[in-house]
């Protein structure tokens, strides 16, 4: 599990493709301490497992799955992205509940600035933004950020100067692609509002209702 909050901005050195993988090798330093083989570190969102390592650098498969569901396809060796080590035990937690597992992939329509903040506008789809809800939380290539706004086909964030500066936000222009991922939280909740499948004849009632949500706080 990650945080959304990045470490450090990694540099990709080599990308060697297969006919539907990747091996990367992305040249680090403050993710790689204390990091082992098989640990897990987020590229840009996406969560990748470590297979080999040397000094300041370290290597990991993507799949086709992975390829297919993010923006790593069109990757090229020199470009930055995000990197975070999986949140220790007794770490802080300082963004919110970030699995890695990309849910699409949006398209900045356009930037703009707000005094010190920059607006970003970003498309998605629509499986996507049922998810997406005014100051809840989402996962921009790997950076935990507050919702601003939505729109019927986007939404907005506003970047504080520390985020865009430490980042590859700071890199993304109109019409890039950027990881992203939803909320798990309202995932899980939609999911326990169906009703449960039938068992032995008998019709089942899911428990959780709107009433019940309402009487804890949700």
């Amino acid at each position: 599990m990650f945080t959304g909050i990045v470490e450090e901005m990694g540099t990709l050195e080599q990308v060697q493709r297969g006919q539907h993988s990747a091996v990367l090798t992305i040249r680090a330093d403050k993710v790689l301490e204390h990091t082992k083989i098989g640990d897990s570190i987020a590229v840009n969102g996406i969560c990748l497992t470590v297979t080999a390592l040397s000094d300041g650098h370290f290597c990991a498969d993507v799949i086709h799955e992975t390829l297919n569901r993010s923006a790593l396809s069109g990757i090229k060796r020199g470009t930055h992205v995000n990197l975070e080590r999986a949140m220790a035990a007794d770490g802080r937690f300082g963004g919110h509940i970030v699995a890695g597992h990309v849910d699409g992939v949006g398209r900045i329509l356009g930037t703009r600035r707000d005094d010190t903040a920059v607006w970003y506008t970003i498309e998605a789809e629509p499986h996507v933004l049922r998810y997406i809800v005014e100051k809840g939380s989402i996962t921009i290539d790997g950076i935990s950020l507050t919702v601003a706004t939505v729109q019927e086909t986007s939404f907005a964030v506003s970047i504080i100067p520390h985020t865009q500066e430490h980042t590859v936000l700071k890199e993304r222009r109109e019409g890039d692609l950027v990881n992203l991922e939803t909320d798990i939280i309202g995932k899980y909740v939609e999911k326990l509002m169906q009703p449960a499948p039938q068992t032995e004849g008998k019709e089942q009632k899911s428990r959780i209702t709107k009433e019940f949500l309402e009487q804890y706080g949700f």
